[in-house]
């Protein structure tokens, strides 16, 4: 057990060494801007994060079964860290063929001229 509180506070920190940076970068954040943060910028984008969560956990459908996950404290942190990861690049991907598409809009007025 106490292996497993060492490797905790890998991940989380300690009070006594400055704790983790990015807790308290987290943890400093207004309630609206973690809000705006936490949501998807589309619906696909939505869709997506939600079928990879399902994928990590397995798929029944709450209404016909009762689903129950267990898990540990390091487990649970490499979960979230894993579908944080995956928001940021969907985000990336999303920004970067908004990016293209414009691009594409811009290419016919630029050879005009």
């Amino acid at each position: 057990m106490s292996n497993l509180s060492n490797r905790a506070s890998e991940f989380f920190g300690s009070e006594s060494e400055g704790g983790n940076l990015l807790w308290q970068y987290v943890q400093s954040m207004s309630p609206d801007l973690v809000t705006q943060l936490s949501q998807p910028s589309s619906n696909e984008v939505f869709q997506i994060m939600e079928r990879t969560v399902v994928g990590m956990l397995g798929h029944l459908p709450s209404g016909q079964f009762g689903v129950s996950i267990t898990t540990n404290r390091e487990h649970l942190g490499r979960l979230l860290a894993s579908a944080m990861v995956n928001g940021y690049f969907l985000r990336n991907v999303e920004q970067r063929m908004a990016f293209e598409k414009s691009l594409q809009t811009a290419e016919p007025d630029s050879s005009a001229s």
